[in-house]
């Protein structure tokens, strides 16, 4: 029997996700302490066994041969000391490294959902400091209705301020049952958030804008995506980031999406296959 306890967000939750499948591989009964939200959806797939929101008295009396903590207060700290891959960091220290893991999470999506075949649009993140202007994703929402695709907005936990100013939006609360719809989506277009990152690792074509975080550390799992960056020399500054926030500059994000969409095969109406969509990026 095996403790795994890693708190945080829907993003940090499923970068732990590797390590959780390799350790579940290797024979293991998991117990995960964190967001009950979040691993459920690792319970779903069958990669952790049991799932709870605090390392609760009773607990302690279970004979674990392992324990893998990481906190500020013991075991390893929950981020790297240098600009790493989370995954990496993941399994290197817990010397995980080498092994293989999957690059999409093994979820089938409903018969029936109200995302079927349109593009998500996602211009939210657990923190404003990430979020450029909506006017970035209206501009988006305007170009692909041009070329005949249907986009809707997703409204998650953190994003009930969207629901004042555009009409069509479909909310959930429930991060395993946005995965069951999203893996009927057509694309996905987002911030550097925790659905970004479900998104790509349910591998959905994805389109994701970073701006004062880094995508180096951040990086979601998955083959089908595509980071939008300005690549500017005092970025990453999270979270001290400036005033006049360059980085996140709606109209100079959207020519770089434009280009990022004008890279895809012809015809510009539609998306490759999936699975042929983008490359795993360095």
């Amino acid at each position: 029997m095996l403790l795994f306890y890693r708190r945080g967000g829907l993003g940090d939750t499923l970068l732990t996700f590797p390590t959780l499948e390799i350790l579940k591989k290797r024979g293991n009964y998991i117990v995960a302490i964190g967001n009950t939200e979040y691993f459920k959806i690792a319970k779903e797939i069958g990669w952790v066994d049991e799932i709870y929101s605090e390392l609760y008295s009773f607990l302690f009396s279970r004979n674990f041969k392992q324990k893998i903590i990481f906190s500020f207060k013991e075991g390893y700290p929950p981020f790297p000391s240098e600009r790493q891959w989370m995954v990496e960091y993941y399994l290197e220290i817990l010397k995980l490294k080498g092994e293989s893991f999957s690059l999409e999470l093994p979820l089938q999506g409903l018969k029936e959902s109200i995302l079927q075949d349109k593009i998500v649009l996602h211009p939210s993140s657990g923190s404003p400091k990430k979020n450029p202007p909506l006017e970035l994703f209206l501009k988006i929402e305007e170009f692909l209705k041009d070329l005949g695709l249907e986009t809707i907005y997703l409204v998650g936990e953190a994003d009930g301020w969207l629901k004042k100013t555009v009409k069509n939006y479909w909310e959930s609360l429930d991060p395993l049952e946005i995965a069951y719809h999203l893996k009927k989506a057509k694309a996905f277009i987002g911030l550097d958030s925790g659905i970004s990152h479900l998104s790509c690792y349910l591998g959905l074509p994805s389109f994701i804008f970073f701006g004062p975080t880094d995508p180096i550390v951040w990086k979601p799992i998955g083959r089908n995506y595509q980071i939008i960056t300005l690549n500017f020399f005092c970025s990453p500054c999270f979270p001290k980031i400036c005033l006049e926030k360059p980085c996140l500059d709606s109209e100079a994000l959207f020519k770089a999406f434009l280009k990022k969409w004008g890279d895809l095969d012809p015809p510009k109406k539609s998306l490759p296959p999936r699975n042929s969509f983008i490359c795993f990026p360095n």
